[in-house]
Formats: C-alpha cells, structure tokens, sequence
C-alpha cells in the first residue's frame, strides 16, 4: 500500500501528463476518451473524469457533443450557443441566398466536430422554423429564408 499514491494526487498526476501531451503537440484537438485513459492510467471512471474536471478548470478543455473533449488553445474563442444557431450563422457568413443548397449533416459534422446525428437535430429545429426545406432521402436541403438579424447589416 505504501507504493500507491492516493486519489487525489492520481488524477493530478494523470491530468499533468495529459497538460504535457497537449503542449507537446501542438495538432492535438481531442483529449483521450475517458476509457482510454481508464485503460491506459489503471484507474476507474471517476479518477478519469476528475481528470477532465481539473482540464476544463483550468480552461484547456471542454467537452464536445458524444461524451468527448477538445482542447482549448489560447486565444481560441468557443462559441457556446446552441448548434442549431451556429448552423443558422452559415446562411450569413457563407452568403446563401434563398433557394441556395445548404451543406449537407456530413460536411457539418466535420466542420463542428460532432456526430451526424446532432447535426441532424439541430437541422430539423431549422427546417421547423422555416429556414431550410425538408429533408428527403437523396434530395438536398436549401434555404427557404433568411434569417432575422437583430444588429446592423452591412450596406
């Protein structure tokens, strides 16, 4: 028993070499699945997610859609507001006008870092609200309106 570290000082400890794989690499987007480092650190699911806890504190990292992390780097922004509004930003940064196909859930999958079926979610709230058309089986969907902007358009 003298050999063992207590509990507290295990998920430190993991959570200080997750900090130092982080820095060491400067591409890495996802932390290891709480499983991973169950295998790899030899501790339960709760050592494992307090890892996280200390990750998230100190602002390296957040969890994503699907029970996974990302990273945090400095000077990146996270934008917190539901997909759904996020996918409803595209219309407006990607210029779609009406009647303009709308990226299809993979591509938004990959381009939010989330399951297809999040995405799909989040698009049906759009469809319910008039913006995109329906989805149909090998049909794409596009832009029924725009959306409402609160602050100034450009001219």
């Amino acid at each position: 028993m003298a050999g063992q570290m207590n509990p507290r000082g295990t998920f430190l400890a993991i959570a200080d070499a997750v900090r130092s794989q982080i820095d060491a690499d400067p591409g890495m987007e996802k932390l290891p699945s709480a499983a991973e480092l169950m295998r790899d650190y030899a501790v339960s699911r709760g050592v494992a997610l307090r890892v996280f806890a200390v990750l998230r504190r100190e602002g390296i990292a957040e969890p994503v859609p699907g029970g996974r992390w990302r990273v945090i780097r400095s000077g990146q922004g996270v934008d917190q507001r539901p997909l759904a509004d996020q996918l409803t930003d595209i219309i407006a940064d990607d210029r779609l006008e009406v009647g303009a196909p709308f990226p299809s859930t993979t591509e938004l999958s990959t381009r939010f870092g989330v399951s297809r079926p999040t995405v799909s979610k989040a698009l049906n709230k759009l469809e319910s609200a008039g913006l995109l058309s329906e989805s149909r089986q090998g049909k794409q969907r596009t832009v029924r309106a725009l959306p409402m902007r609160t602050e100034s358009q450009e001219s």
